[in-house]
């Protein structure tokens, strides 16, 4: 039979066994939506207290909300758009979770290609010399001569029981999850971007209030020293005046460290070194609360939430396994066949023209295990058991994120009130501060009276600076606890970033 027919009939048979076959195992089915239809115990309200200071009007609990793919815009802060935009292009995480994904990818493509025939060209050149005790295989008697071989060898494993499919299969939703964990990374950086710049205005804010009572007690105790130098005040009450001073003063370097430390936090979220510094700097008026939250419903939770789609397709993966196992144990059926030519002399070999230096092989072989001590079965088990590891993980995940949501829409609530009170403890303070040092002036106080409006005045003021953060960053959190709208980011972004951490890895 001429080489073409052996291709051809190689070809016949491996598109009718790809015709005949199937897929063996589980067909894998999406688990279904969690049944509730809200995430806390009672009812969620439609909005959270207000409060007439800047940063305490109320917010708005939309359900079905979608929400957008920059959602950080919404705090319309020019500076944290400009920082998480540098950070999304520069962070290396990003670049690593990208660059992961693409590994996964070229991996499925890799698996696709069992699906094609093994088609290797071979020559083979030989100089050989038979023993005079021998006959010679040559016509012409010679002992020692040259044989040049040249084929092509084809080998095909039929996929007869989907084992290829159902590794392919695996391999994608590997390639799934971590397309999803792409979108987490995107995530995690983003909000702890945002995050951090709240924290880093809060601390501005703490050290400034903090500057403010250092201002306020050093006038007193100047007040109080004249005194004293009059005979108007006693050495009792300028020591406690300076000791409150001195008091104040030691919460200013922690403040200050952490501020350090907030700053090298960010620098390090746009990827730059702790020397290189990011220019914007971040104050709490520089942030505008959202009014309206969205409150998606839990069902729609599972398809929004990077982490829970990653390990839906890890479960996907495990289950593909199962079939990848069961084939292992049925019969393996593979086809091999080589054709070319042979002869003495390159010469001959290269015309092609003497059907006498013409040969092929076709062979067929099916394979059954019958006894391997048990290890494919075995196999068989541990991929069933990695499916229910993967789908006990999955729900696990499925229910911290509905925890998650909870606990920050219970925190938002929280967070109203809490603004609410701490005003109204700033305003009270202030008056009883006000009019606590117009009476000391006056001679009509004492000093000890001065110093606890003092202290109730600075905690008043740290406790308002730090309710106003903690609405931001819990603001924050929702909006990353309800998957931060990755869905709503065009194609066109997706292929912008991928191609930055491209141009990236060539430049190392």
């Amino acid at each position: 039979m001429p080489a073409p027919r052996v291709f051809m009939v190689v070809a016949l048979l491996t598109a009718a066994a790809l015709l005949s076959s199937c897929a063996v195992g589980p067909d894998f089915k999406p688990a279904a939506a969690p049944d509730v239809d809200r995430y806390t115990k009672d009812p969620l309200p439609t909005r959270t207290t207000s409060t007439s200071i800047a940063g305490g009007q109320a917010q708005r609990f939309v359900k079905n909300m979608d929400i957008p793919a920059q959602w950080w815009t919404l705090f319309r802060s020019p500076r944290l758009n400009a920082l998480i935009e540098r950070s999304l292009k520069a962070n290396p995480n990003v670049e690593a979770a990208l660059a992961a994904l693409r590994v996964a990818q070229q991996n499925v493509l890799a698996q696709e290609g069992k699906f094609f025939p093994l088609v290797q060209g071979n020559f083979n050149p030989i100089r050989q010399q038979i023993p005079n005790a021998l006959s010679s295989p040559l016509a012409s008697g010679a002992t020692v001569f040259n044989v040049v071989t040249s084929q092509v060898i084809v080998s095909y494993s039929l996929d007869v029981w989907g084992q290829n499919r159902r590794a392919v299969e695996s391999l994608q939703a590997q390639a799934d999850s971590q397309q999803f964990l792409v979108e987490a990374a995107h995530l995690t950086l983003t909000s702890n971007v945002a995050l951090a710049a709240i924290q880093e205005a809060s601390l501005r804010e703490q050290i400034a209030a903090t500057h403010e009572l250092i201002s306020i007690n050093s006038k007193m105790l100047g007040i109080l020293r004249r005194q004293f130098s009059t005979g108007y005040s006693n050495r009792i009450d300028v020591a406690a005046q300076e000791a409150q001073l001195a008091q104040t003063v030691a919460t200013l370097p922690p403040l200050q460290k952490q501020l350090a430390q907030q700053r090298d936090l960010l620098t390090a979220l746009a990827g730059r070194y702790p020397s290189e510094e990011v220019p914007e700097k971040f104050m709490l008026s520089i942030f505008r609360l959202p009014r309206d939250l969205p409150v998606s419903l839990p069902s729609k939770l599972v398809e929004q939430r990077p982490d829970v789609r990653s390990a839906e397709e890890l479960v996907h993966s495990t289950s593909a396994q199962i079939g990848v196992a069961v084939a292992n144990m049925l019969p393996n059926f593979t086809i091999n066949a080589n054709g070319g030519y042979t002869a003495t002399a390159l010469a001959n070999i290269a015309s092609y023209a003497s059907p006498a230096n013409q040969f092929f092989t076709l062979a067929g072989n099916v394979t059954q295990p019958i006894f391997d001590g048990f290890t494919l079965l075995h196999q068989k088990r541990a991929a069933e058991a990695a499916f229910d590891q993967a789908a006990a993980q999955y729900r696990a995940t499925v229910i911290g994120a509905l925890q998650n949501v909870a606990d920050t829409l219970q925190a938002l609530q929280a967070d109203a009130n809490a603004l609410k009170a701490a005003s109204a403890f700033e305003r009270a303070a202030k008056v009883s501060l006000d009019l606590v040092q117009q009476q000391f002036q006056s001679g009509y106080t004492n000093v000890l009276l001065l110093l606890n409006a003092q202290q109730n005045y600075l905690q008043a003021r740290l406790t308002v600076i730090q309710a106003r953060a903690n609405r931001l960053a819990d603001t924050v959190a929702l909006f990353q606890a309800l998957g931060g709208g990755w869905w709503n980011r065009p194609e066109s972004a997706s292929s912008e970033t991928d191609h930055a951490a491209r141009t990236s890895g060539d430049m190392q």
